[in-house]
């Protein structure tokens, strides 16, 4: 969208100046999501969970299992796709299902 605004020169003419505003599209997000595990321990998932993504606390962690648990997907973190990416295939690396899917 481009803004104008007159200005005067030296000589009495108008100038118009164009002042461009670039719109920022967000980029979009992603859900990195635990599937149930029935082999795993409870707290081999917990600590797993806070070693992959350092941003959980121990609460939030253990929200996440028990709602894998008790519904068959816990929702992790919802970020960019190369974090999305990396946190979900660090999770597999260390023996539990992930997966990712688009916010929304």
């Amino acid at each position: 969208m481009a803004v104008e605004t007159p200005n005067r020169s030296p000589g009495g003419a108008t100038v118009l100046d164009k002042d461009l505003q670039r719109v920022r599209k967000p980029s979009p997000r992603y859900r990195v999501l635990l599937h149930n595990d029935p082999v795993s321990t409870m707290e081999f998932v917990v600590s797993t969970l806070r070693e992959v993504v350092p941003l959980l606390s121990e609460q939030d962690a253990i929200a996440v299992m028990l709602e894998a648990h008790n519904t068959g997907i816990g929702l992790v973190i919802v970020c960019d796709i190369e974090p999305a990416e990396f946190y979900s295939e660090r999770l597999k690396a260390k023996g539990l299902t992930s997966s990712i899917e688009p916010e929304g």
